[in-house]
């Protein structure tokens, strides 16, 4: 009977509006700080989860920047190279080896007339974004295969023919096409050969060959000393890594800003999520003093009453865990709603990521609700110390 007189008493002490504001202080505070929480779980998943990978992306062309000081100088030293490789965010380096040769292309067809000059590079084949059966080439071969970037074929049908009067083309069909490929020796003596496509790519914008085709045509067609190369391709998980993009404009390289652009919108990113943390943090130590201020407060308004019961035989141990049970529940549910509401949350956002072929989980990260859980305990422990303390004043 005494316990149940000292509830209704701790409730009329404690007041409606004390109680109300302590309990949303908490609340708004432990939302933000898991909030921050699910926020950089689902930015890492951004980044790193496989259903968001996109293999072009991750793949960059490197060279240096052309500007008045370069002109003529863009061959990339042994330095540059070791200091790409040695980036952590850096997974590859492949050269990109040009032709030292002289070289023309042309049609076969009458009703597909073309000529240019031609120059070709060739990479390892880790870094090219075609998988074809025919990508090999030996001194026995029938054809030199050739990769082209998509885009050579778009200038073709959307201006080159526009503007001829030539039919357009389809992928398909240029594919089974052959072509005279017309390699020039250092006296300008010329060797005829036949080149296929046999894919297109969105990775390396120019004409690519199979590595051996490259050093076997270096060597009879033109100067075979081996030289640095002026570009590299690399490949990183994260394009738009900041300290990938400053890094490459400290050593005066550039690559697609299309790829890298992200990255001042990762710094914004990094910094909302930092201050999301720092102000949840912030907000959770004052609602926790004020939650504190809160049970002192009211065990201090029942002094007297907790007195009378400790006369008549009542254990501190005893008073500490009724008061626990009066002071503590209401934190369980404050966690609770805010993993529900996070909850929410998230699965709004992955229903509006996913018609953007965007994706991310649907359910809270397995981090956000240890957070919850870890919180609960830690204000399971203020409330216990809190209790403990001025139940032994008394």
């Amino acid at each position: 009977m005494l316990f149940t007189l000292l509830k209704k008493i701790i409730k009329t002490s404690a007041g409606k509006t004390k109680f109300i504001m302590a309990f949303v202080g908490l609340s708004v505070a432990l939302l933000l700080i898991l909030l921050a929480i699910q926020i950089q779980a689902n930015y890492h998943q951004l980044l790193n989860g496989k259903s968001n990978a996109d293999s072009t992306a991750n793949f960059l062309v490197v060279n240096k920047e052309v500007n008045n000081n370069t002109v003529n100088a863009t061959i990339l030293s042994n330095e540059i190279l070791t200091k790409l490789k040695n980036q952590p965010y850096i997974d590859a380096v492949g050269n990109i080896s040009g032709g030292r040769f002289k070289a023309s292309i042309e049609s076969l067809i009458s009703s597909f007339p073309f000529y240019t000059d031609i120059a070709f590079e060739s990479v390892q084949d880790e870094f090219i974004d075609v998988n074809t059966k025919d990508w090999q080439w030996n001194e026995q071969a029938n054809f030199i295969p050739m990769i082209i970037p998509n885009m050579f074929l778009d200038i073709y049908n959307f201006q080159f023919s526009i503007s001829q009067g030539y039919p357009q083309i389809t992928p398909a069909t240029l594919k089974m096409m052959n072509f005279k490929v017309n390699l020039y020796n250092t006296n300008g003596q010329v060797q005829s050969y036949i080149g296929r496509i046999v894919g297109f790519s969105d990775r390396i914008s120019s004409v690519l060959v199979p590595q051996s085709f490259m050093n076997w045509a270096n060597e009879k067609f033109g100067n075979a000393a081996t030289t640095n190369p002026g570009r590299v391709v690399i490949r990183t998980k994260d394009p738009g890594n900041p300290a990938l993009v400053q890094f490459l404009k400290d050593n005066g390289l550039t690559t697609d800003a299309d790829k890298t652009r992200f990255s001042k919108y990762r710094q914004i990113v990094n910094v909302i999520t930092n201050v999301s943390w720092l102000t949840g943090a912030i907000m959770l130590l004052f609602a926790l003093l004020v939650f504190t201020l809160f049970i002192q407060l009211t065990i201090a308004s029942c002094k007297e009453e907790i007195k009378l019961l400790i006369t008549l035989g009542a254990s501190p141990k005893q008073l500490q865990q009724f008061l626990i049970k009066q002071f503590f529940p209401p934190n369980i549910l404050i966690v609770v709603i805010a993993l529900i509401i996070i909850t929410a949350i998230q699965f709004i956002l992955y229903k509006i990521l996913l018609a953007q072929n965007i994706f991310v989980s649907s359910l809270i990260s397995f981090y956000t609700v240890i957070a919850g859980v870890a919180v609960l305990l830690l204000l399971w422990w203020v409330n216990n110390v809190t209790i403990k303390k001025y139940i032994k004043g008394k």
